[in-house]
């Protein structure tokens, strides 16, 4: 064998290694990752949904909160003016029963009223009646408003008279008081009804 024979050979096998390692690289290519394959099917998928399907799908879960926040905010409104009818109808349950024990005094009071001529009698009785009315009354949040040698104050008394030459000391000042005021948790709930000095 020549020396050119001997190229020509190894330029053969040269060739054909190189055509075996294509053959390989072809092989291996063909011979995909599993995991390349799930994301790709996962890809091939997403492109398979269609935008319009997905925002009329988002519409639909949009429409369904929507409507049970709706039917939420109904029964909440409904049972809030369920309530506030209850209050109103029902509020001053507890200040009647503070005075229910007062109208039972004024019964016995009137009772015994007929069996005795004795107006002393009477008289304590209705004092009695009248502190524990007031001590009921106070209970629940009620006060009387001062008029006695008091500055007039229109937040508090209602001037129903003016009494004029009464003097300098006298002048501004609540001189006498026709009807009580009262204050129900320092909120004035009838103005006391006053003469005031000019």
């Amino acid at each position: 064998m020549t020396e050119k024979d001997i190229k020509i050979e190894d330029e053969e096998t040269l060739n054909e290694e190189n055509a075996q390692e294509t053959d390989n690289t072809a092989d291996t290519e063909d011979v995909k990752n599993p995991e390349e394959e799930a994301s790709s099917s996962e890809e091939s998928a997403e492109a398979d949904i269609d935008p319009l399907e997905a925002a009329k799908a988002e519409i639909e879960s949009l429409k369904t909160q929507m409507l049970y926040k709706n039917a939420e905010f109904d029964n909440y409104r409904k049972r809030t003016l369920k309530e506030r009818a209850e209050l109103i109808l029902n509020g001053g349950e507890k200040t009647i029963t503070a005075l229910l024990p007062v109208i039972d005094d004024m019964e016995r009071a009137i009772a015994n009223g007929e069996k005795t001529d004795d107006p002393q009698v009477l008289r304590e009785g209705m004092q009695l009646i009248y502190q524990k009315l007031m001590k009921a009354l106070e209970a629940q949040g009620v006060s009387k408003i001062e008029t006695d040698n008091t500055d007039f104050d229109t937040s508090l008394h209602e001037a129903v008279a003016l009494v004029p030459g009464m003097g300098d000391d006298k002048k501004g000042k609540v001189i006498d008081c026709m009807a009580p005021g009262y204050k129900l948790n320092d909120k004035v709930i009838r103005y006391a009804k006053v003469a005031v000095g000019q």
